[in-house]
């Protein structure tokens, strides 16, 4: 049993927003996500998709990117993203996805009978021209902590968690991200949301104990990228 993860897929077979016109390099991508998938992930694998899964606006309307994601090999395990318009309350998410989704939101994963998967979208760090982000911001850490809270009051004391956003201010420098992944032992965090020209600001590696991965489905070819646990 193998983890590995992508985000930023972007997917849209139902809503009218070809990817394309963002450049050559996603010509063709529904055909190249499947594609690489099947290469690298088998049934008894798990895919972590961290985040602006489709370009749907509404519930109804991510089903044909879902089952196309669903017919694909392994479990999927789904955290929200800033373009993810669809995704409603979590109950309604739930019920609505295919089997193979597992949706993280205020609550964990269960890798296996050590590992946590946690996380949740995270946010732009706030600054003197973006005031009116603190709200979130300040919101999302505190969804960080009850997913890690959840696990850790199921006995999970090594954790991997995902976030849709950078966890890193301006030149990778700390955040309140960083200090809770600090300060709960977090050993890996996966993250997405950069595209294009953005890719060279990217963090990948060892910063203070934790391992980062980068992990925009543009960055990594479309091809999910291994995950060491």
């Amino acid at each position: 049993m193998h983890l590995f993860a992508i985000s930023d897929l972007h997917l849209s077979l139902q809503a009218d927003k070809p990817m394309d016109v963002f450049g050559p390099l996603w010509e063709n991508y529904h055909e190249r996500i499947k594609e690489n998938w099947e290469e690298v992930v088998t049934e008894d694998d798990t895919v972590i998709i961290g985040g602006d899964f489709s370009w749907a606006l509404k519930l109804e309307e991510v089903k044909k990117d879902a089952c196309f994601i669903h017919e694909l090999p392994g479990k999927k395990v789904l955290f929200k993203g800033n373009h993810d318009y669809w995704w409603n309350s979590y109950k309604k998410v739930k019920e609505t996805l295919p089997e193979s989704f597992f949706v993280v939101q205020n609550n964990y994963y269960p890798f296996n009978d050590k590992i946590a998967i946690c996380g949740t979208r995270g946010w732009q760090t706030p600054c003197e021209e973006r005031d009116h982000d603190k709200k979130v911001y300040n919101r999302e850490i505190n969804r960080l902590k009850l997913s890690l809270d959840a696990a850790i009051k199921d006995g999970y004391q090594d954790f991997i968690v995902t976030l849709h956003y950078p966890p890193f201010a301006r030149d990778n420098d700390k955040t309140s991200f960083t200090e809770v992944l600090k300060e709960y032992g977090v050993k890996v965090c996966i993250y997405g949301h950069l595209h294009g020209e953005d890719h060279k600001n990217a963090f990948i590696g060892e910063k203070e104990g934790i391992v980062y991965y980068f992990v925009s489905s543009d960055y990594l070819g479309f091809k999910p990228i291994p995950i060491k646990v």
